[in-house]
């Protein structure tokens, strides 16, 4: 069978670069794909003409490109779409069994998040509502209107939403996809190991009718991703600390990183602790523990070693099995030495006597293991004595997280910015405290996994805001 080639999306059009790139087949040589990759040069030449490219979808009406988004929706989930330059068409399945063959995620992960990102197109009415605040969507194609029965006006910031996207889940282009309902074009850096995702949801969208020309794809190296970082009007960041801190202060540019995400229980609520532990296993778990959302530090006023236990042995049932096993929650990782990094960092942190790995007797064999060619990370809890141990805040690319009590009084001062924390509390006084809290960019307070979200509420900064600019206006008639 004939090795499928991606290119690089030149505004719409296909272009088969020289450089060409295979990904292989996870624990194989054979190759699952090739990969044009783009130059520094020709990224910068070509983003020049992004305005070409925006004056497209500018010319559409708001309304006629949120039934493209829901078409797009129905045909990314249910459509046989080809793959690259002559490619074979590409059922639903034969995706996902493309994505697990070169990421390491099993089956049922990419189908979950499959079925995620299918809900981001079915409600992009509700998504647009809840990121403009009720704003009519007509006035995007006006340029001005009313919100609240008060004048409102709205400039782009940009010409084009650059985003650099990573390999480890799927669901991560949920963010982007909202902008061609807000009529900003995309220009995508895809992972290396995860070209199909958003290959995939450009060609949904074309065959919905969306102007070609709003899509750009650039598989590229260091360098290109630099000349669209340092291009771009505005650009989605995702990496680790060291990759996102040198530009957390450029207002062009929106991060996600890291996202330290906790999960905490009230003193009024501890003494119920094992009711919570189906919602502790879930923030923790999920998405094999993959997401920014997923909790890595569990805060409570006491009983600190009994719930460590209790979420070790539950995540513990969680292990290496086949791709194709219905039941399989952990991903493998497409790169072996990234996987050893995180297990050295962890043995690291392990060598204090203030933490703990309470898991290590209740899992099958050691954290670090290899399985049908692919290397594999078994959830791990940690219990450890205070916040001063290394492993009290940390986060992975897999199911992990430390236990530690704190007098609820001071875990404000403690956990540090959180990307979400739940809180389970029915303290009035304290839960007031946890919405002033300016280092927690989402709160939940009750029985909600940290998991869960509501993509009208965004969690980590706000798409609409983060391409428009709101301005003053007046119309007065002229004699």
């Amino acid at each position: 069978m004939k090795t499928p080639h991606i290119p690089i999306l030149r505004q719409g059009r296909p272009y088969k670069s020289l450089d060409v790139q295979s990904i292989e087949k996870l624990g194989t040589d054979e190759p699952a794909v090739e990969i044009s990759f783009a130059c520094a040069d020709m990224i910068k030449h070509d983003m020049l003409k992004m305005d070409k490219a925006r004056a497209k979808l500018r010319a559409m009406k708001s309304s006629d490109l949120i039934e493209i988004t829901k078409r797009a929706g129905e045909i990314f989930l249910n459509d046989d779409l080809p793959v690259g330059i002559d490619g074979e068409p590409q059922s639903p399945e034969d995706y996902v069994q493309a994505l697990a063959s070169t990421s390491g995620l099993p089956h049922s992960l990419i189908r979950m998040n499959m079925k995620r990102l299918g809900g981001i197109f079915g409600d992009i009415e509700t998504i647009f509502r809840g990121l403009t605040r009720g704003l009519d969507i007509e006035v995007l194609d006006k340029g001005y209107g009313e919100q609240g029965g008060a004048p409102v006006s709205f400039s782009p910031n940009t010409t084009e939403l650059a985003v650099i996207l990573p390999s480890n889940s799927p669901a991560v282009n949920a963010l982007w996809i909202p902008s061609i309902a807000m009529k900003i074009p995309v220009l995508l850096k895809p992972g290396r190991e995860e070209p199909w995702t958003p290959w995939r949801i450009i060609l949904a969208f074309i065959k919905a009718g969306c102007p070609e020309e709003a899509f750009s794809l650039y598989p590229t190296a260091h360098d290109g991703s630099g000349a669209i970082i340092r291009r771009a009007g505005r650009c989605m960041l995702f990496g680790d600390d060291s990759t996102v801190k040198q530009h957390e202060h450029d207002p062009r540019i929106e991060v996600h990183g890291t996202g330290y995400s906790k999960l905490v229980i009230g003193e009024d609520e501890i003494e119920n602790w094992e009711k919570y532990i189906d919602t502790i296993v879930e923030s923790v778990s999920a998405n094999s523990g993959r997401s920014c959302i997923c909790t890595s530090t569990i805060v409570v006023p006491k009983y600190g070693d009994e719930i460590a236990e209790a979420v070790a042995k539950r995540v513990a049932e969680i292990y290496p099995r086949s791709q194709d096993d219905p039941d399989a929650k952990l991903s493998g990782f497409a790169n072996p030495k990234f996987a050893e990094w995180i297990n050295e960092a962890v043995e690291t942190g392990l060598e204090s006597p203030g933490s703990t790995d309470v898991t290590a007797k209740y899992r099958k064999g050691d954290r670090f293991m290899m399985k049908d060619g692919m290397n594999y990370l078994q959830p791990t809890i940690v219990r450890v004595d205070s916040f001063d141990e290394d492993l009290a805040i940390r986060e992975f690319l897999f199911p992990f997280a430390s236990v530690v009590e704190c007098p609820q009084a001071e875990v404000l001062d403690k956990i540090g910015p959180s990307l979400v924390v739940t809180a389970i509390t029915k303290d009035l006084e304290w839960i007031n405290e946890l919405f002033d809290c300016p280092t927690i960019d989402r709160l939940n307070i009750g029985n909600v996994p940290t998991n869960r979200i509501k993509w009208d509420q965004p969690h980590e900064g706000n798409l609409f805001e983060f391409l428009y600019s709101r301005r003053s206006f007046q119309i007065a008639e002229i004699a």
